[in-house]
């Protein structure tokens, strides 16, 4: 019988999870997340070939919720050994550039990136604590978001900074990085002349930022030194005037926390709009609010297209990918509705039922579903002994 690896991808408020029977491609078995922690979570389980199963959890955070995660994969696992478990961590630093076993030296490290992603990092690593704790015998192995942009030209990873802050760590970093990656794997399998070309891809979820690539390789991302920079996202701003913070700072006091609450958790779609964060629920209100909400994502992710066109010097083909992405077809066609200079023209009735091709131009636009659990798995196989 063979043995198992376990993906885990803790967000800020949930934890995505995913089984694979061991191989030289590991196969899907069960998928699910640990919704909504806090108060009222939830587990969602869905076995392969098999009914979804919905569990209210309660009072839960990261660490009860692995242990939940664990509970209810228990049935499947059925004594099967766990051979690696592979954790998503948003944040690698300036020489991270591919999956990396987690030992206490590293997570040492990666703890000190924590201010660098505080939405995000400690809860990737408590996670990596749980799951150590669960499985003591298991490969324990980290994904990293950052990781895929490692290869910029240098001018692309700047600040206009002095230049002692670079060497310090302050540089653009980009991340969504599992998500490209396994975009640029796609592209290559479905799509090989796409692939080998200039390629925009948008991933667009709760968090959101576009991708320049140059043959499957990132050339520029529109996040930078933080998960903060760039398009407007569910509650992260994007793109401010760096005055606007300084002007906080002095003229309504506020430091370091209230600016991390504020950048992080109180601005976006959610601050715009006073109504939610989720795309869904914008869409369906018929308040003046949420219409100009979704305008200005719309109008920023229209912006940062051109603006990638011409780091790119031109491109091949635009990609949507993550939730948003790949699913709210009124975001598409609203943010296109300009670039028709570009050669982007929507085929209406494709985009309207979310079909992989929705160009009528002469540049393709494509929706591709993004995996990150499936890159996250297969970087854990590649640190299993072999014997």
């Amino acid at each position: 019988m063979s043995g198992v690896i376990l993906t885990l991808n803790a967000g800020s408020s949930s934890i995505k999870f995913a089984a694979y029977r061991a191989g030289a491609n590991p196969v899907l078995e069960a998928s699910g997340l640990v919704d909504a922690l806090g108060q009222a979570a939830r587990l969602i389980l869905k076995p392969e070939g098999g009914a979804r199963v919905e569990t209210a959890l309660g009072q839960t955070d990261h660490v009860t919720g692995v242990g939940a995660i664990l509970s209810a994969l228990a049935p499947l696992l059925q004594g099967r050994e766990v051979l690696g478990i592979g954790h998503r961590i948003v944040h690698g630093g300036p020489e991270i550039d591919g999956p990396r076993l987690l030992d206490e030296a590293l997570l040492a490290y990666l703890a000190t990136l924590e201010p660098l992603a505080p939405l995000h990092q400690p809860h990737n690593l408590a996670a990596v604590h749980a799951a150590r704790a669960a499985f003591p015998g298991a490969v324990q192995v980290g994904a990293f978001d950052t990781a895929f942009h490692r290869g910029h030209p240098r001018v692309h990873d700047l600040f206009a900074l002095p230049r002692r802050y670079y060497d310090q760590g302050v540089r653009r970093y980009g991340f969504h990085g599992l998500s490209y990656d396994y975009i640029a794997g796609a592209l290559a399998r479905a799509h090989p002349g796409l692939a080998k070309g200039k390629v925009i891809v948008a991933h667009l979820g709760n968090g959101a930022s576009l991708c320049g690539m140059d043959g499957g390789r990132s050339i520029s991302s529109t996040m930078g030194f933080s998960a903060l920079e760039g398009l407007c996202m569910g509650t992260r701003p994007g793109q401010v005037d760096p005055g606007v913070l300084l002007y906080l700072m002095k003229e309504e006091g506020m430091g370091y926390e209230a600016l991390t609450r504020l950048l992080y958790k109180e601005s976006g779609m959610l601050g715009l709009s006073g109504i939610s964060h989720d795309m869904r629920a914008l869409l369906g209100s018929d308040a003046p609010e949420a219409d100009e909400a979704i305008a200005y994502y719309c109008t920023r992710l229209a912006r940062e297209i051109g603006a990638m066109a011409a780091v790119l010097g031109g491109f091949d083909a635009l990609v949507f990918t993550g939730g948003v992405g790949e699913n709210a077809a009124p975001i598409r066609a609203r943010a296109l509705e300009g670039l028709g200079f570009l050669g982007l023209t929507l085929d209406k009735d494709a985009n309207a039922t979310n079909a992989e091709r929705i160009g009528a131009g002469p540049v393709p636009i494509l929706v591709l579903p993004t995996d990150e659990e499936q890159v996250i798995a297969r970087a854990t196989k590649d640190f299993l002994p072999t014997s």
